[in-house]
């Protein structure tokens, strides 16, 4: 899952990417409401952590102008505005959810989770495919209630798949919510990354779930073909 954090204390937005992660997730981040904007509507995130005190341009006008070229998008309001009408406001204009400072990271995440949930129209926290279980909330995956050894590249790739049975997805797609913007279009990192994660899959089920689909990208299925 890729996320966009545009919050101007910097320290705090660093502190909460670093937090995300650890537990999985790539991770950009903004100080800046104009610059913010600019890369929102650029750039493929599943979903936006948005303070509404920003320099350059507030988050309620991020908001608006956000909601005019993206309605799908979850936006997460992030703020020290606490009043009622705030938080109304910012929910009539798009938000999908609005969670006061302070606040304890573990709320944040959870909300995260509910909202990525949504988005790809999963309401449980287990993911599962056969004898394969992934745990969204623990970031742990099991064949047989035998833990799998990922990396954090490995997971967040696996949960993808997993999110996406029966579907081509594109080396560009995954690129697109899997990696920041600091890497190079041109990286080896996607097959390498998914490389070892096929082989652990297949040392753990007997079989690969994931197949090339040549010239088109990658389909993970349930059972062995």
């Amino acid at each position: 899952m890729r996320l966009l954090i545009i919050e101007d204390e910097k320290e705090l937005c660093l502190t909460i990417a670093d937090g995300l992660r650890s537990n999985g997730y790539e991770v950009d981040t903004c100080f800046d409401g104009a610059d913010g904007l600019e890369l929102a509507t650029i750039e493929v995130f599943d979903l936006i952590v948005l303070d509404l005190n920003l320099p350059s341009m507030d988050g309620m006008e991020v908001l608006t102008h956000l909601r005019q070229e993206n309605s799908e998008t979850p936006v997460l309001i992030l703020s020290a505005r606490g009043q009622i009408n705030d938080k109304v406001g910012a929910l009539d204009t798009g938000a999908n959810d609005y969670l006061t400072k302070p606040f304890h990271f573990e709320e944040l995440e959870a909300r995260i989770r509910s909202l990525t949930r949504r988005k790809f129209i999963q309401t449980d926290i287990i993911l599962s495919a056969g004898e394969l279980r992934f745990n969204t909330q623990t970031r742990v995956a099991t064949v047989r209630d035998t833990d799998l050894v990922l990396t954090r590249k490995e997971t967040g790739l696996l949960e993808y798949f997993m999110l996406h049975p029966q579907r081509i997805i594109s080396q560009e797609e995954l690129m697109d919510h899997m990696w920041d913007t600091n890497v190079n279009s041109f990286s080896n990192s996607i097959r390498v990354h998914l490389s070892s994660l096929r082989k652990k899959l297949r040392a753990g089920l007997g079989y690969d779930p994931i197949t090339n689909k040549i010239g088109q990208g990658y389909i993970f299925k349930e059972l062995p073909v």
